[in-house]
């Protein structure tokens, strides 16, 4: 597509139909049983998948005011066990793809980014349960006093109400300097996930086509098909975990990765409106609540197109095992079961000023975990990997897990 065809394409319409708020409105009772639910049952509301997605807003809203106990200083993380791995899309499958999604504009030569599959090898890695909140940026925001807001806060004020909802519209470069604040805080190596290891963790050993299998489910992700049409708290379509455990990696928000577009080994270079927008671009992947379904395809390809139809987060990801005792572990052992009360478990918008101070005066921040839940096997056709609660950053100077690419 060139840039002179965006405005004709389906695919870039910017208004949806309005909600009609009665579907997101959770009954009586259910709104009686939330109100006398504590913190920690909240949570296990929003991520419930057989609760009804009216309760699971509910309680994620309600989350967002009093404060949401899944977002402490240490973040939840998902093992990813490495190996030999197949990456991208074999090229007889590319018109097949666009014939799917023809309906809502989608190009074949988009789908062609994606070929031809190869093989990536990929060392262990943990990648983040959740992209990185509104909450946890703002603590970054205020910590460095950094002037660049998200272009979806309104005249640049935090949105207390959407606390616990990801964080988006951030330059590739704010992202990245998100990921070098929290590395210096607690001395472990936060990054972004490169492309196959994005790609990896939201497909799993059996190349999933979504997240959550290979038939695209509106219930299982916050697109435009499911017509909230605005950001849900972290977790809210547990249908759509991924095969390792990670939410939300299909809608809500697009995700950076580390990498710039280039074609895959063997594969053709795209010249579509994105590039001749701007040139060299962040790979994003995963959709968003204002993008159709074919975005939450786990081998899709695309990037920050400038427009409000591109509100791009992104989640981080550790090369090093959260080891208790390692670096950051300077309280190791504290429990995320802590209760509410307990001011370790406190939120991490009110724990940023404590951790950074920690970190000046030469103290790394614990991981509230003693442990980490090791990858079934060292292999990359492993079963589920166990979730692992991670100390919250590295050096920004890790060198990244650039996989070797070889073509097949």
């Amino acid at each position: 597509m060139r840039l002179e065809d965006v405005a004709a394409s389906p695919h870039f319409r910017e208004y949806a139909e309005p909600a009609d708020p009665l579907w997101f409105r959770p009954s009586a009772r259910s709104a009686a049983r939330l109100l006398g639910a504590g913190p920690r049952e909240l949570a296990a509301v929003v991520e419930d998948a057989s609760a009804a997605l009216p309760d699971r807003l509910a309680a994620g809203g309600m989350l967002a005011l009093i404060g949401d106990p899944r977002l402490t200083a240490v973040p939840s993380v998902c093992a990813v066990p490495g190996g030999t791995v197949e990456i991208g899309l074999s090229e007889r499958e590319v018109a097949e793809v666009a014939a799917r999604w023809a309906h809502v504009g989608v190009e074949a030569e988009w789908i062609e980014k994606e070929t031809p599959v190869h093989r990536v090898e990929l060392a262990d890695y943990w990648i983040a349960t959740y992209p990185v909140t509104n909450a946890e940026y703002q603590v970054f925001l205020r910590e460095t006093g950094r002037p660049e807001r998200p272009t979806t806060w309104y005249l640049g004020a935090y949105p207390w109400e959407r606390a616990n909802h990801p964080v988006a519209g951030v330059r590739p470069a704010d992202a990245d300097a998100y990921a070098a604040w929290l590395a210096a805080c607690t001395g472990l190596p936060w990054r972004l996930p490169t492309e196959a290891e994005w790609e990896y963790a939201a497909k799993g050993p059996a190349g999933l086509e979504h997240p959550w299998g290979d038939a695209f489910d509106p219930g299982a992700a916050n697109t435009r098909e499911t017509g909230l049409h605005t950001t849900a708290p972290v977790g809210a379509f547990p249908a759509g975990r991924s095969p390792f455990g990670v939410l939300d990696m299909g809608g809500n928000v697009e995700e950076y990765v580390a990498d710039t577009y280039r074609p895959y080994c063997g594969g053709p270079f795209v010249a579509d409106h994105l590039v001749q927008t701007m040139g060299g671009y962040r790979v994003a992947r995963g959709g968003s609540f204002c993008r159709y379904g074919d975005l939450t395809r786990t081998r899709r390809r695309h990037g920050p197109f400038p427009g409000p139809l591109y509100p791009v987060g992104f989640r981080l990801a550790l090369s090093t095992a959260p080891q208790p005792g390692g670096p950051g572990a300077g309280r190791a052992g504290v429990p995320r079961s802590s209760p509410p009360d307990d001011p370790r478990a406190a939120p991490a918008e009110d724990r940023g000023r404590a951790r950074t101070g920690a970190a000046r005066s030469g103290r790394a921040e614990a991981p509230r975990s003693g442990r980490a839940d090791a990858p079934r096997g060292g292999r990359a056709d492993a079963p589920r990997g166990g979730k692992a609660d991670a100390p919250r950053a590295g050096r920004a100077d890790d060198p990244r897990n650039d996989p070797t690419e070889t073509s097949t």
